[in-house]
């Protein structure tokens, strides 16, 4: 239905897995290199493990994973471990089609062991994968420790991949589980997108879907994050009832009033007011009924027509003033940002003298990136998504390569399309999507705060007092008590609208987005005017 009319060849938000639409996170990447180290090592390790919410991505991974498995190594896998010990022991026999007929254990067994004996004298490596490891009675986790004693003098013969909720950590965390535990020689937990993965989420997979300009708002792409606390599959639930919504309405973008409206009838209200690890499976099953009802909710969409809402005005610190470029801001892409990088990648000593002229500061400070450069004046140097960068709003020194060509360049806007860098001593647009092949997430920021203002955050510090005077009113209020307890929810408050990770803990990149919201020295452009070059930082 909405494909058409957003210039779509598939449905860029179901959840219908897809190898074609597979992002990896950081995590994700984490994650995978986890497994692959459980295979890499062969028969030499015992179990590994791999947890995570409903929805996060884990069965997505150990298909990516049997994808990647080397020449010399055959995979068993079971997707469904509710069994008893002798079902699952016929279960992976048959899964390395060997002959079953024997009903009982010590057949089963005998057969196994013969033929982990012959793969490892043929060099074979042999990797059991367990999906949903949660559901395993004991009595089938006691039989798969006990596969683990096969083994020759030297090294075991299977290696056990165990993929679970986060229920499985707490079974194996019991004393009668200390056995298979103690055996657990890689360990990974994967986490939900943080709100900067979410928004190269959401442009990843409409991307692969033919689509050009993500309809999203930045806004909105955090409100999804929010609804969704960040399981893809529950942002697949919420941008899929999005985007039909914008069709209904004949909308070309979605604000997060639309999000939060999607989200409301894509999710149920019990639901979403529940605490997020006991709530996933809810969530995903009412997504899934909405989702087989989008059809018939169409006509009622086209037919109503929602009130007009009430303009709120709420008031924004005052940055300081950008200048307009003579001439429209070239446009570059992939392919040119390459050629440019090519044939003259810019230093990081002009990039770096370029941010100084922004914060109007001497141009003979060494490009060192010390904590402190200049009194009042730090410096962050670290990796990061393009959303989180946008969310701080300061601007920012980027390494970029192109093939075997090192550059840098300054961002000095950025939207849900394109980004305005400083390359090179000229000013360009990029597409998001060009910008992040160049781009490994390395960046450097200037960011304005006393010079005792630092780590760690302790009550009566002066770090203390600077962060609360800039989380009141709006995250805490000037009459709920100063302790640490209360600063740290508001922390994570801040934190989640401003796509950092919300852990409550004042870090560095924490106290850049804080000292931000002052509004004081050069700001990013959060609106790009692609056709007639608008303004740029100065």
């Amino acid at each position: 239905m909405y494909l058409e009319y957003f210039g779509l060849k598939a449905p860029p938000f179901s959840i219908t897995p897809d190898p074609r639409f597979v992002f990896l996170s950081e995590r994700h990447r984490d994650a995978l290199a986890h497994l692959m180290f459980g295979v890499g090592q062969g028969g030499g390790g015992g179990f590994v493990l791999l947890t995570g919410e409903v929805g996060t991505g884990k069965t997505t991974l150990s298909r990516l994973l049997l994808e990647r498995l080397p020449d010399n190594a055959r995979a068993a896998l079971l997707l469904n471990p509710s069994l008893s010990p002798v079902e699952l022991l016929k279960t992976l026999c048959e899964e390395l089609r060997l002959d079953t007929a024997g009903v009982t254990r010590k057949p089963l067994v005998d057969r196994l062991n013969a033929y982990l004996l012959e793969a490892y004298a043929q060099g074979l490596r042999v990797v059991l994968i367990i999906d949903e490891a949660q559901n395993l009675s004991r009595d089938a986790l006691e039989q798969i420790r006990l596969l683990t004693n096969l083994e020759t003098d030297t090294q075991k013969l299977l290696q056990i991949i165990l993929l679970g909720q986060p229920e499985l950590r707490e079974m194996l965390a019991r004393d009668d589980m200390r056995q298979l535990s103690q055996r657990i020689t890689a360990r990974y937990h994967l986490d939900p997108l943080d709100a900067a993965e979410v928004g190269a989420y959401l442009r990843h997979r409409y991307h692969v879907a033919g689509g050009q300009r993500l309809p999203f708002s930045d806004a909105a792409i955090r409100r999804v994050h929010r609804h969704s606390g960040g399981v893809p599959r529950l942002v697949n639930v919420i941008a899929e009832r999005a985007l039909l919504g914008a069709y209904a309405h004949d909308a070309d973008t979605i604000d997060d009033k639309a999000v939060d409206r999607a989200a409301r009838e894509a999710l149920a209200p019990e639901s979403r007011q529940a605490p997020r690890s006991r709530r996933m499976a809810g969530l995903l099953a009412a997504g899934a009924v909405v989702a087989l009802a989008m059809a018939a909710a169409l006509v009622w969409w086209r037919s109503w027509t929602p009130p007009e809402p009430v303009a709120t005005i709420r008031a924004e610190p005052v940055a300081e003033q950008v200048a307009r470029p003579p001439a429209a801001v070239p446009m570059l892409d992939g392919a040119a940002l390459s050629a440019r990088l090519q044939a003259g990648a810019p230093s990081l000593a002009s990039a770096w003298r370029q941010l100084l002229q922004l914060w109007e500061l001497p141009d003979d400070i060494p490009a060192t990136c010390a904590p402190a450069i200049a009194p009042g004046i730090h410096c962050l140097h670290g990796h990061n998504g393009l959303d989180t960068l946008a969310a701080q709003g300061l601007p920012a020194l980027l390494r970029l390569r192109s093939g075997d060509q090192d550059g840098w360049g300054v961002l000095l806007g950025v939207d849900s399309t394109h980004a305005r860098l400083w390359l090179a001593g000229a000013t360009v647009d990029i597409d998001r999507i060009a910008l992040a092949r160049a781009w490994n997430g390395e960046y450097r920021v200037l960011w304005r705060a006393p010079a005792d203002v630092r780590p760690p955050l302790e009550p009566g510090s002066a770090t203390f007092d600077w962060v609360y005077a800039r989380l009141v009113p709006r995250y805490l209020s000037a009459d709920a008590p100063a302790g640490v307890a209360a600063m740290r929810e508001a922390v994570r408050r801040f934190q989640d609208e401003h796509g950092l990770r919300t852990d409550g803990v004042v870090g560095q990149e924490t106290l850049m987005a804080l000292a931000a919201t002052d509004g004081s020295g050069p700001r990013l452009l959060r609106v790009l005017d692609l056709e007639q070059g608008s303004r740029a930082c100065r």
